[in-house]
C-alpha cells in the first residue's frame, strides 16, 4: 500500500469515464499496468483488513486465479458461520456494498488490528465497493486529501470529483431504511438490495447493516 502505482490499478474500476481514467493514470499508465499485471500473477492472494466496531472485519482480497482474477470485499465476524460478500470488483462486478457514511466510518474509526491505521489508505482501499447517490458536500475534499496522501496524481481534486460522479460499474445507488430498520439500497447488482433474487436474506442484511452502521 506504500506503492502509489498500486492505487492507480486498485481504483481503475472507479474511473468509468475517459476523463477520469486520464486523470487517474496520467503519464503512469504503462507503469501502473505493469505493476498490476505482476500483482495478478502472484501465487498468493494479497489480502487487506480494515477493523470495525465489535470485532467485525472488512477484508479486501485479491483473487489471483488464472482466468478469474478480481477483488472481493467481504465482511466477517468470529461468531459468524461465513463471511458476507458485499461487493466483487471484476468482469462481473457486483455491488455496491457500502454507502458513503459506512465507507467513511470504516476509514476513520482508528481501530487497531488491520493492515493499516491510515484513514486515507483505508478510504481508497474500500472505495471500489462504494456507491451512493447522496454524497455530502465535503466528500470531494475528503477524497482529494486521500488521493494526495497515497497517489502521485497531478490533479487530485479533479480526479476526486470524477470518481465520485462515476462511482464504478454500478454507478450511484439510492440507500434507504427497510421496514425492519436496517440500511438497504436499490442497486441492480447489489447483494444489499432485497429486491434482487441473489440478495442476502433479511437476517443477514440486518447483521451486515449493524456491523457497518456509522
Amino acid at each position: 500500500m506504500d506503492e502509489p502505482l498500486f492505487w492507480l490499478g486498485h481504483l481503475y474500476s472507479c474511473a468509468q469515464s475517459e476523463e477520469a481514467e486520464e486523470l487517474l493514470f496520467g503519464a503512469d499508465h504503462d507503469a501502473a499496468g505493469d505493476f498490476q499485471r505482476r500483482l495478478w500473477e502472484r501465487a498468493e492472494w494479497p489480502a487487506f483488513t480494515v477493523p470495525l466496531a465489535a470485532d467485525h472485519r472488512l477484508h479486501v482480497i485479491y483473487r489471483t486465479v488464472a482466468d478469474d482474477t478480481g477483488t472481493d470485499y467481504l465482511l466477517h465476524h468470529p461468531d459468524w458461520d461465513q463471511a458476507e460478500l458485499l461487493a466483487r470488483d471484476d468482469g462481473h462486478f457486483m455491488g455496491p456494498g457500502l454507502s458513503w457514511p459506512e465507507l467513511v466510518t470504516a476509514a476513520d474509526n482508528a481501530l487497531p488490528g488491520g493492515s493499516t491505521n491510515d484513514p486515507h489508505a483505508r478510504l481508497l482501499l474500500l472505495l471500489p465497493a462504494f456507491g451512493d447517490d447522496e454524497v455530502p458536500d465535503d466528500a470531494v475534499g475528503r477524497l482529494t486529501v486521500a488521493l494526495q496522501a497515497r497517489t502521485g496524481v497531478e490533479e487530485p481534486e479533479s480526479l476526486a470529483s470524477a470518481l465520485l460522479e462515476d462511482q464504478g460499474a454500478p454507478g450511484p445507488t439510492r440507500w434507504t431504511t427497510s421496514g425492519r430498520g436496517f440500511s438497504v439500497n436499490d442497486g441492480e447488482y447489489s447483494f444489499r438490495n432485497p429486491a434482487n433474487r441473489f440478495a442476502l436474506s433479511a437476517d443477514r442484511l440486518a447483521r451486515v447493516a449493524t456491523a457497518l452502521a456509522p
